[in-house]
Formats: structure tokens, C-alpha cells, sequence
């Protein structure tokens, strides 16, 4: 599948159009009508509940933003919807309130999170949501098991892999070292069949995204754009940034 011109045409904001000093958190409500407002695609996070359910949150624990602790995989969705955001009064969305609020004013690129388990429940929910949603939308993981998933349970929606140069037990805990292998130098491209890239701006450039940009005609996103010299960067080497931390004029 073709990814859509929409992806590349403006800068997506990072988990919504946020500021802290604003009091506009990441993957919040208003993070998103900010976004909106500034007529920016908005690029989301979803995480598993326990019932099922898809939030929209980064971490797969409460506390660095919210208020509360423990795993979003061990608390329900209504659990979660009563979570207030820190300083502010709004609450956490399920993927089915963040279409609602956009209604397909802004296009949205949704990274699936991933436990690296093989549970395609979240993957499932996206598409229970999406199968009545007529808005712009696209999917994306690091795992590619999901993407995978992605293409076969929702095969009308485009799809894209993120990806870095490096996947170490440090950071990467929860993956074997047999997936750790896998997703270096994007090994799996001939499985997952990825639609777009989106990778890591300061490992640009790199030999992978370019063969995936320039043979086989990839789009190429870049994450997570908050510098002027990252800018600079962004625009040499891909087709569009996601960023944060500043507004992009026209």
C-alpha cells in the first residue's frame, strides 16, 4: 500500500501539540486540540488495559505524568479514564475518545506499544476502532510482530515501522535477544512490509532508511525533531519531522 500524501505535507506533532509550562501535557485532551488548531497531524500513543481496551498514553506505567502508579496493563479502562493528568484537570482518553475528539479534522499516526509478548489484543482494539472511524490514519511500532498484525487486521490502513540503529537489553528490556537482532538494520523489512519509516533523528542518516527511502520508496518520518540543528538534519535526510517542543511556522 502507497502511503498517503498527508504523512509527509506538514510536521506531525509529538504526542499532540504539548507545553508544559502551559499546562498541556502529552497525549492529553488538549494536547490534541492544540494540534487540531494548528491544523498539525497528531502522533499518539496506545498502551493495553487489563480489559482489553486502548489508551492513549506513552508510558506503560502511570506516574512520570500522571497522577497514580502501577502498569496500565493491570488497571481496566475505567480505572484508567479516572486518571488525571499532574496540575491539570483532564483525564485519560481510550483511542475511541481521541477519534471522537478529532472527528477527521487532523490526520493521526498511532504507535502501537508493544510488551513484546506476541498479544495482538491491542492491534485488535485499533481495529475495532478504526473500522468506524472515516478519519485519516495511520499505524506504526517498533515491534515488528505488530506491524505484521497491523497489515493483516487492518489491511485498508496504511503502515510504518519506527526504528533506531541500535536495540540494547538496556533499553530495550522487554524484547529477546533474538528480536533485539531482528530489528537491527531493520532486518524484518521483507516481513513486516512497512509502508513508511520512522526513525530516530540522531542516528540519521543510516544506510537502512535510505534503502527503504530510496529503492523501494518508503516515505520517510523522523522523531523526535526539538532543535534547530535537529531541523536542519530532518530536512536533509527525510520527508517530514515529528516534532515537539516548538511550533513549525508555514
Amino acid at each position: 500500500m502507497r502511503a498517503p500524501d498527508w504523512l509527509t505535507a506538514r510536521p506531525v506533532a509529538h504526542r499532540g501539540l504539548h507545553n508544559r509550562a502551559r499546562g498541556i501535557v502529552e497525549n492529553m485532551p488538549a494536547a490534541a486540540q492544540a494540534a487540531i488548531a494548528g491544523n498539525f497531524a497528531i502522533e499518539c500513543d496506545i498502551q493495553l488495559t487489563s480489559d482489553g481496551e486502548a489508551m492513549v498514553h506513552h508510558d506503560d506505567e502511570l506516574g512520570r505524568l500522571t497522577e497514580g502508579s502501577g502498569a496500565l496493563l493491570g488497571k481496566t479502562a475505567a480505572e484508567l479514564k479516572g486518571v488525571a493528568f499532574r496540575d491539570t484537570p483532564e483525564r485519560m482518553m481510550t483511542l475511541g475518545d481521541l477519534c471522537s475528539l478529532v472527528a477527521g479534522r487532523v490526520p493521526l499516526v498511532i504507535e502501537v506499544k508493544s510488551h513484546f509478548d506476541g498479544d495482538r489484543r491491542l492491534v485488535s482494539r485499533m481495529a475495532e476502532v478504526l473500522a468506524s472511524y472515516p478519519g485519516p490514519t495511520v499505524g506504526m511500532s517498533f515491534d515488528p510482530d505488530h506491524v505484521v498484525g497491523l497489515r493483516e487486521l487492518i489491511p485498508a490502513r496504511p503502515r510504518g515501522i519506527v526504528a533506531e540503529r541500535h536495540y540494547t537489553a538496556g533499553d530495550w528490556p522487554q524484547a529477546s535477544s533474538a528480536q533485539r537482532r531482528g530489528m537491527t538494520h531493520m532486518r524484518h523489512f521483507f516481513r513486516t512490509q512497512p509502508d513508511f519509516v520512522a526513525y530516530w533523528i540522531d542516528e540519521l542518516p543510516a544506510v537502512a532508511p535510505w534503502i527503504a527511502r530510496n529503492i523501494f520508496g518508503c516515505p520517510l518520518l523522523t522523531w523526535t525533531v526539538r532543535t534547530s540543528d535537529q531541523r536542519q538534519r530532518a530536512a536533509r535526510h527525510a520527508d517530514q519531522m515529528i516534532f515537539e517542543g516548538f511550533r513549525p511556522e508555514p
